[in-house]
């Protein structure tokens, strides 16, 4: 039999417990059709050489805003890498000002108060931007920064009269005048004005960083959150962006996306006493295939943890009168979960703080005791926060969390600021999910934090901050376990591990060669990998001379 191509001479680790390493992967039809001496005397289109290295199945990430990734990288870089100070940050400013047109739009992203000591305040952008409108958004997304022009352009001259919004917040001065600071869902009070984005720039984002993505190992994500321009997305047709990319060659990982759940609707009876809620045509979790299909619903229950806005059940070690709010309303959340739930859909509910979490949980019980079905499985995007209870809880009820690693380390010092040192050991919970019989997934949330499988796997596995102190260290992985995470945990979440996660018979040809053992080097060497190659359905989408 001739196959479209054959991988020899690898170090290939399977995680199929009946073969669990292989030297040699045939492929044909993008799928795996043998291994080693399956395919002995098979011939092939194309033959690839790894020469040695080691290879794992492709790196999933369960929660990547890769859209997202691709905007910032065409935007102006406000990580703490890049400017460490707010001086920096305005000199940044002050530069990019410098080549642009009076009046267009200046737009930055990623900056952390928590490193750089405060926000950005809009006075001090007036004084650098040369009457350009400016927006930066927050590293979390969940907040941003706008400047007086900005204001002006929004309709709040001087920055007065901002309205307060159901589930945001707007900063202000003792009289009254905005300081610049818009929260969850006040940031639509100026974004709106560029929003919805060009779908052509949203398409140059995409492409942007599929490329990046590539070169890391990774081979599927999902999207979490598209379509709703006053939430998560850049525009009502963000699939059609998504679909384009595909079309085009520009978007070669497997996306998997989630329709923000303010974009479904009550369309209506669909069968004689039932509604549909939903999109139209019916569309729901599962519609796609494996280049591009839609995954869970996603809705926000509440903010983010560094910037104080998670919805917690105390105040924040360092702000003890402020614990948060949530983003909705709870009958509304529930209403919403559990219409969804009713009409098929998979749930992500974003939870940070214990007390959103409580309200997520609530609402998927709900939504199962009026409407059962079996293995919903519903996701908590993050699960930052959470007791031992709700963390027995969630695997009760068959749900899955999906927390970050790469957060350890890059806003890990925030948040144990941010919780304090007794809560910090609640923190980003994982080996007390395996533990309670839940499956594990990895993720990065990329951009807030960087999209590396192997930096993520990393923390996962070492549980550092930036600063050296050990972040709930209790919850630490083993390098085997932050790999099944990242590959069948990610699959599971997405409900494709019949075809995803693992290297054997019948499954996608998706993996990444690395430059050492995964299992092998010293934990804290991890970071310290690289990837060669990345083959996704045993087509060679990127390779670093790796292969021969």
């Amino acid at each position: 039999m001739q196959l479209d191509a054959i991988f020899t001479n690898g170090r290939f680790t399977t995680l199929d417990p009946h073969r669990p390493t292989a030297h040699t992967i045939g492929v044909f039809a993008g799928r795996v059709v043998g291994l080693d001496e399956e395919v002995a005397h098979c011939t092939a289109r194309q033959r690839h050489d790894l020469r040695g290295a080691p290879a794992v199945p492709g790196f999933n990430d369960a929660h990547q805003h890769l859209s997202m990734r691709g905007r910032r990288l065409l935007e102006l870089d406000l990580r703490a890498e890049a400017v460490p100070t707010l001086d920096a940050l305005y000199a940044a400013v002050a530069e990019r000002a410098a080549g642009l047109e009076p009046g267009a739009w200046i737009h930055g992203a990623g900056y952390d108060q928590n490193k750089l000591g405060a926000h950005p305040s809009a006075e001090a952008l007036d004084a650098v931007a040369g009457g350009r409108p400016v927006w930066l958004e927050h590293v979390s997304c969940h907040m941003g920064v706008a400047n007086t022009a900005a204001f002006a352009l929004a309709g709040y001259s001087g920055r007065m009269g901002v309205p307060d919004q159901d589930g945001g917040h707007v900063e202000r001065d003792p009289d009254g005048r905005a300081t610049g600071l818009l929260q969850e869902r006040a940031q639509h009070l100026v974004t709106r004005i560029f929003r919805p984005s060009p779908v052509e720039r949203i398409v140059a984002g995409i492409a942007a960083a599929n490329t990046v993505a590539l070169s890391e190992g990774l081979t599927s994500f999902t999207e979490p959150g598209i379509a709703a321009v006053g939430d998560i997305g850049h525009g009502p047709v963000d699939l059609h962006a998504f679909h384009v990319a595909v079309e085009r060659g520009l978007l070669t990982v497997r996306a998997t996306v989630m329709p923000y759940l303010t974009v479904l609707r009550d369309l209506g009876l669909f069968e004689p006493g039932n509604r549909w809620f939903g999109l139209d045509l019916g569309l729901r979790s599962g519609f796609g295939d494996d280049r591009l299909k839609i995954g869970a619903t996603k809705v926000a229950t509440d903010g983010s943890l560094i910037g104080r806005s998670a919805h917690m059940c105390t105040g924040y070690h360092d702000e003890p009168d402020n614990s948060g709010f949530p983003l909705f309303d709870p009958d509304e959340l529930r209403h919403m979960i559990v219409e969804a739930h009713r009409c098929g859909w998979q749930v992500a509910a974003h939870a940070i703080g214990d007390a959103a979490i409580d309200l997520a949980l609530d609402a998927f019980a709900t939504a199962q005791a009026r409407h059962p079905r079996p293995d919903a499985r519903h996701r908590i995007e993050h699960f930052a926060v959470a007791t031992d209870a709700q963390v027995e809880r969630l695997a009760a009820l068959g749900a899955v969390a999906v927390p970050q690693g790469r957060f350890l380390s890059e806003i890990g010092d925030g948040m144990i600021a941010a919780l304090g040192p007794e809560r910090s050991e609640r923190c980003y919970r994982m080996g007390s999910l395996l533990d309670a019989g839940a499956v594990l997934p990895g993720s990065s949330d990329a951009p807030v934090a960087h999209g590396s499988p192997l930096l993520n796997i990393h923390d996962m596995v070492n549980r550092r901050t930036a600063s050296g102190a050990p972040l709930a260290p209790a919850e630490a992985l083993t390098p085997e376990q932050a790999l099944r995470a990242y590959t069948i945990g990610s699959a599971y979440a997405e409900r494709a591990e019949d075809r995803k996660g693992r290297l054997a018979r019948g499954m996608l040809a998706d993996f990444a060669v690395l430059s050492d053992d995964l299992l092998s080097v010293a934990p804290d060497r991890i970071a310290s990998l690289s990837v060669g190659a990345t083959v996704i359905g045993g087509d060679v989408v990127y390779d670093d001379g790796a292969l021969a």
